[in-house]
């Protein structure tokens, strides 16, 4: 059996695969126009790599890995069409660096660092940095899954209520409290911090709109470290000129990378960050983690058994 990985990954990742596995082929490093694609029943790739003509010309493939947690770059419709392939992901890697990352910036608005880090570049002493506490805070969470939870831990620890908010309303680990995207609306005006996590999905295209920016409260910090596409970017400008959310701290955008002119980057209520939450030296070696006992799991022919498998017709 080939497996056909669509990036490289380090020599000593390459002999822990062939030595837990030494009936399988791999074929490591290589490019979507490489003649294994025609061959190989497992394909792991990043997912942005592949295309509705590589679905089709990609004949003996019956297990598609990704090594991302969003699938919006795959084309989805022509492996749906397919019908005979098997497609994981790599859900829940990113928890632990999103997490620090969302607390992060949080804590830096809180504490004021941003000014503490400009007057020091002034060599200027002042005490008016505008630092309060997190403590006592309310936090909704978009997207309560291992992320979000993650994220709610964390806030939890720093005395911070937190809300989870899903479409069903279902109760997730780590929320005190827990809303559906019905509810969102009332909700908001309640909340400190708007934490979005939210893949994109036909549900949460367009989730949030101009009444939901309107309803925050006064004093108000939207951060989305999800999708770029949750709302339209104009917006969420009106709403921050308009003082509805305060601050907005932004990891993901509609147009990636964010265009030089573009006007977050002049906007002194807004971080731009490069789309750089999840980057850890760990990424890698914890996609494989759910990759090797998926293998396994797959060459004993217990498919249902595997982990993250994604239904494609929803695209999660």
């Amino acid at each position: 059996m080939e497996v056909l990985f669509l990036f490289p990954i380090k020599e000593h990742q390459e002999k822990m695969l062939k030595d837990e596995f030494p009936d399988v082929e791999f074929l490591f490093g290589r490019k979507p126009d490489d003649p294994a694609l025609g061959t190989a029943e497992v394909i792991v790739t990043y997912g942005g790599d592949l295309s509705e003509e590589h679905i089709q010309q990609a004949k003996a493939l019956r297990w598609l890995m990704v090594a991302s947690a969003g699938l919006e770059q795959l084309p989805l419709g022509a492996i749906a069409r397919r019908g005979d392939i098997t497609v994981t992901n790599v859900r829940g890697i990113h928890k632990i660096p999103m997490a620090e990352s969302i607390i992060a910036h949080i804590l830096s608005y809180k504490r004021g660092l941003k000014k503490i880090y400009e007057q020091q570049e002034r060599r200027e002493w002042n005490k008016r940095v505008g630092g309060t506490e997190l403590h006592g805070s309310k936090a909704l969470i978009l997207g309560p899954g291992a992320i979000g939870g993650e994220a709610g831990r964390l806030l939890q620890a720093f005395g911070v209520e937190t809300y989870g908010c899903n479409r069903s309303g279902r109760q997730a680990d780590h929320m005190d409290r827990m809303l559906s995207f019905a509810e969102l609306e009332d909700t908001l005006p309640e909340m400190d911090f708007v934490v979005s996590v939210l893949p994109s999905t036909p549900e949460t295209r367009g989730l949030l709109k101009k009444e939901h920016f309107s309803a925050m409260k006064e004093g108000a910090v939207f951060l989305n470290f999800g999708r770029g596409d949750l709302y339209e970017e104009q917006d969420l400008i009106d709403a921050l000129n308009g003082g509805r959310p305060a601050a907005a701290v932004l990891d993901v955008f509609e147009s990636e990378p964010l265009p030089e002119d573009h006007p977050f980057w002049g906007m002194d209520n807004v971080t731009v960050s490069p789309h750089v939450s999840a980057l850890s030296g760990k990424y890698v070696e914890r996609s494989l983690d759910i990759f090797a006992p998926n293998l396994r799991k797959w060459l004993d022919k217990k498919p249902d058994e595997m982990e993250n498998l994604i239904d494609t017709s929803r695209g999660y």
